[in-house]
């Protein structure tokens, strides 16, 4: 009865330990800012977002130019007027400045908010290749390995290539 029980114990450490050991291989990694950084729809969407930037950027410099050329005229003008068009003139230049800080603000927003529109699909589109991969590899859990992820080790099977290959690249 010691030996039954004593080897029905040593049968259930070894499942145990065997079943921890499958489980451990069960567990890939990939670098997703690589992949989608490879992926042939990042070129078209980098160049989207360039040039809704730019539309921003020619706006601020624009705005940044006339705020600098008002101040070079009133300073040049400020001993030549009264009292009350400085401190008007002043005020225009601070309203001028604040104009210029929310509208970087609001450029600053809607830059994010258009990258997030651009690059959603593309995500989603290299999840769901990583997810076929994975199931069709018998992987339980993939980590992403991009730096700073929290990833410290990234030893077991890379799916990178497996990925790009589905994506037909």
């Amino acid at each position: 009865m010691k030996h039954l029980k004593s080897l029905l114990i040593a049968a259930v450490l070894f499942v145990g330990m065997t079943q921890a050991v499958s489980a451990q291989s069960k567990v890939a990694h990939i670098n997703v800012t690589e992949l989608m950084g490879a992926m042939p729809d990042m070129k078209a969407a980098n160049k989207q977002l360039e040039d809704y930037g730019k539309t921003f950027d020619n706006e601020y410099r624009a705005m940044v130019e006339e705020y600098q050329n008002k101040i070079k005229k009133y300073d040049q003008e400020a001993a030549t007027v009264s009292d009350a068009i400085n401190e008007t003139r002043t005020r225009e230049v601070q309203e001028m400045g604040n104009r210029i800080q929310e509208y970087q603000q609001t450029a600053s927003k809607e830059m994010q908010k258009k990258q997030e529109e651009i690059l959603k699909p593309i995500l989603e589109k290299a999840k769901a290749a990583i997810q076929k991969v994975a199931r069709a590899k018998g992987y339980l859990y993939v980590l992403d390995s991009t730096v700073g992820s929290g990833v410290l080790v990234a030893d077991g099977p890379d799916l990178m290539a497996d990925v790009k290959k589905e994506l037909g690249f």
